[in-house]
């Protein structure tokens, strides 16, 4: 698409919001995205984002299930204010003011670690319990048939991480966690920093979920080291994490990996060639692999395993 077609998309979703009519949408800018369309849009001395969900998103997106997600972390300070949403996906929240997006590199910063620590475990202790529950098996499993039906290999070297995935699997049933609302994709890019308050944007995915499948998560994406998964945990817990939580971390840090490899030859098979998605799923394997494989990681799980 053009930007002169984005523009147009921008236009007709502005006419359908009360409050924003009489804007100017021709000095609008563009913001960041990958399925959606967002545009910063200022209007009668405010900010606001405009969220144009993505061509065919509600065909694996629950509208309704985010927008409660998105009006209870915002209701619990840690998304930014939600003040329309329609059926269709289509969102407009106030813009976070002098505040940067985050990226791998930004998080280098360990004060913004901590910060997004704390704002995690604001989000999973204050927000009101989600519509769903995020259930990280069945989603690998049905990942599996899905390759399976179409007659797909798996990502190369799957064969070799079975049976580390099911030592792992075995690990993280032998426990009961309370599940928390939690982001579920939790990117650096869903972060929002001023400095001194963090926000966490984008509850697209977001359901009730082990709280340490946040943190896994936001460690891989952000490439973290031991030391900045230190700093993240310590913020989380307000002090040192014991030694199960640690190996629940850590577990979800491989089991991430080997979800989104999956998740890429799906992508791969089905023809998306928005990047090299084959490439992709095996990258994000060979990671886990190598996580799973390390000495260090049998002892994780069986300190979650000694609980």
């Amino acid at each position: 698409m053009s930007e002169s077609d984005f523009r147009r998309l921008l236009s007709e979703a502005v006419g359908r919001i009360d409050f924003l009519q009489g804007a100017d949408t021709s000095n609008a800018v563009r913001l960041g995205g990958l399925t959606n369309i967002n545009y910063r849009v200022d209007h009668k001395g405010e900010s606001f984002v405009v969220r144009i969900p993505g061509a065919k998103t509600g065909e694996y997106i629950n509208r309704q299930d985010e927008e409660f997600a998105a009006l209870s972390a915002a209701a619990a300070g840690v998304n930014t204010e939600v003040v329309f949403f329609a059926v269709d996906g289509l969102m407009v929240t106030r813009f976070a003011v002098n505040s940067t997006t985050m990226n791998p590199s930004r998080f280098k910063d360990h004060g913004a670690v901590a910060r997004a620590g704390r704002l995690i475990r604001q989000l999973h202790q204050n927000a009101e319990p989600f519509k769903t529950d995020f259930k990280l098996f069945p989603v690998i499993d049905d990942y599996k048939s899905n390759l399976e039906r179409k007659g797909s290999p798996m990502p190369a070297r799957y064969q070799e991480a079975g049976p580390l995935v099911a030592a792992t699997r075995e690990a993280l049933s032998s426990v009961v966690v309370p599940l928390v609302p939690s982001h579920c994709d939790p990117l650096c890019e869903n972060f929002l920093d001023t400095g001194d308050k963090m926000f966490l944007i984008d509850f697209e995915y977001a359901g009730n979920a082990d709280p340490m499948w946040d943190l896994g998560d936001l460690s891989v994406e952000g490439g973290f080291d031991f030391e900045q998964d230190q700093t993240l945990l310590e913020s989380y817990f307000g002090g040192a994490p014991n030694a199960a939580d640690v190996g629940r971390m850590v577990a979800y840090k491989a089991m991430c990996d080997v979800l989104w490899s999956l998740w890429g030859k799906v992508q791969d098979v089905d023809g998306n060639q928005v990047e090299d998605f084959a490439r992709y799923a095996d990258n994000r394997l060979s990671r886990a692999l190598n996580l799973m494989q390390d000495s260090a990681y049998k002892s994780h799980l069986a300190a979650i395993n000694a609980v």
